[in-house]
């Protein structure tokens, strides 16, 4: 009895951190989604709150990895259990890191607007890698949520999309500044911001792989494993 009361207690515990860590995924969500309108709209209001909102990023970050720290600590888990509780943590770190490049996004547009400087036109330079790595977060989010092994592994493939849209940004913003060198300070913001896109798609890839790494216990970081299985699939 005293083994089946640890093991409830101890789903009881990860299963808060995993609602905690849920809640830090849909606060950095919705940080990167403001982040953006902030770009497209100059909203410099809208971009000191999604500035200030990283502060509670940051402190559930340590709160949970505390948390962790103490489950492992208390539970001393089993290998598979333990393997959860590990990619958890990693999570963890990718979504304080996706806070931090979506404040990074909402300080170049505060400054662009506080400049003067348009936002409508250089929006529609990262539109759409923006549209894509929303997607991508979101349903790395949602395959976190349900430990989907199937899900997480089509999203490998889906941040190639969001590599190769960052290329084609870069190249024709080069372009743009050689051709007219007055643009180059607000056309190297833009750059800056893309970049921060193309960061946010790494780690919602990231979020992915852990998915996998829990539900199949494979490691396929640095590989291409789940790229030649998700083209094996669509092929």
């Amino acid at each position: 009895m005293t083994g089946e009361h640890s093991s409830k207690q101890y789903d009881h515990e990860l299963e808060g951190i995993r609602s905690k860590v849920l809640l830090m995924g849909g606060m950095v969500e919705t940080q990167f989604e403001e982040a953006i309108e902030c770009f497209r709209v100059g909203d410099t209001a809208r971009a000191e709150r999604v500035m200030a909102e990283d502060q509670a990023v940051n402190q559930l970050e340590v709160s949970l990895d505390d948390a962790c720290s103490h489950l492992i600590v208390k539970r001393q888990p089993t290998a598979n259990d333990l393997r959860t509780v590990m990619a958890t943590i990693k999570v963890i770190t990718d979504l304080e890191r996706i806070g931090d490049e979506a404040t990074k996004i909402a300080r170049t547009a505060k400054s662009l607007h506080e400049r003067g400087v348009v936002g409508i036109a250089h929006f529609d330079t990262i539109r759409t890698i923006a549209r894509a790595t929303g997607d991508l977060l979101h349903d790395a989010l949602d395959a976190f949520a349900r430990l989907d092994g199937k899900q997480a592994l089509q999203l490998i493939a889906a941040d190639e999309v969001v590599d190769h849209e960052f290329r084609t940004i870069l190249r024709s913003t080069i372009t743009f500044m050689m051709e007219d060198p007055r643009t180059i300070s607000s056309a190297l913001d833009t750059l800056w911001v893309a970049k921060a896109i193309e960061r946010i798609g790494d780690h919602a890839k990231n979020i992915a792989e852990y998915v996998i790494y829990v539900v199949e216990g494979r490691d396929i970081r640095h590989t291409n494993v789940a790229l030649d299985q998700t083209q094996a699939q669509a092929n």
